[in-house]
């Protein structure tokens, strides 16, 4: 796992648009069904949209009928952190970026195998690199 990156809100404001910044760093959520990704089918690796670490695969992707882009791990455990998020009064495991701490989503148990996971992740906490472009 990489350094921590750690920037004050100021600073993920001159990086991040609006919505971005809402949900990575304020913890919101994309309406479903909206989000760039979530009928992504391209191969490549998404990435933090804040610090660039590598999150999840799309070899790992599947159509969750959620409207979110949905996995079943991320392409190594350390690369994302969990906690209980206990808003909308109900309680959910909160999925954050490892490197940045970034609001990525939520996992639940409900996903095929052969995790038996579903994380269900916010299209603007994501950036996909194409497994056919260079860099």
């Amino acid at each position: 796992m990489s350094d921590k990156v750690v920037k004050s809100d100021a600073e993920w404001q001159t990086q991040l648009t609006p919505e971005q910044f809402h949900i990575a760093r304020k913890k919101g959520t994309e309406r479903a069904f909206t989000g760039q990704y979530w009928n992504e089918h391209r191969a490549g690796t998404y990435v933090c949209v804040c610090c660039g670490q590598e999150l999840f695969s799309s070899d790992t992707k599947f159509d969750s009928g959620s409207g979110w882009p949905s996995f079943t791990a991320p392409v190594a455990a350390d690369r994302v952190e969990t906690e209980t998020d206990r808003s909308l009064f109900m309680k959910r495991t909160e999925v954050m970026c490892s490197r940045c701490e970034a609001h990525l989503g939520h996992v639940f148990p409900d996903g095929p195998r052969p995790t038996g996971l579903r994380y269900c992740i916010n299209s603007a906490a994501l950036n996909l690199k194409p497994k056919d472009e260079k860099g």
